[in-house]
């Protein structure tokens, strides 16, 4: 058996085998999609602006077409994108930095000579 058989041979029964699965995957019934369910538990109160954006996540592609939900991102843009924005209820407050100790002392660098400058 030469080579041209053995690829011929190769790419049918590759063909063959893509055409079945192809012909059993049209055959099987559609299921319905599972919703996605969060594990995060719900101790914040509700947020008419997280729950317009949840809504407009589910709408899917009609999402950038629907004015409510246009709004709804304008305005979260601008809660986390204004001047002086912080997402308070995600960063707890921030410790003092420490001080560094008044009675150390601090090695002065010494000033560059005049001869270094002019090389």
């Amino acid at each position: 058996m030469d080579g041209k058989m053995l690829a011929r041979i190769g790419a049918v029964v590759f063909v063959a085998v893509a055409v079945t699965a192809t012909a059993i995957e049209l055959s099987r019934d559609e299921e319905p999609a599972e919703s996605w369910t969060s594990s995060r538990p719900n101790k914040a109160p509700s947020d008419p602006l997280r729950d317009e954006l949840f809504r407009c996540q589910a709408l899917g592609e009609a999402g950038p077409r629907d004015p409510a939900c246009l709004r709804a991102w304008a305005e979260n843009r601008h809660r986390f994108l204004a001047p002086g924005a912080r997402p308070a209820e995600r960063l707890p407050e921030a410790a003092p930095a420490p001080h560094p100790q008044a009675d150390v002392d601090v090695p002065a660098q010494p000033a560059p000579s005049p001869s270094a400058e002019t090389r």
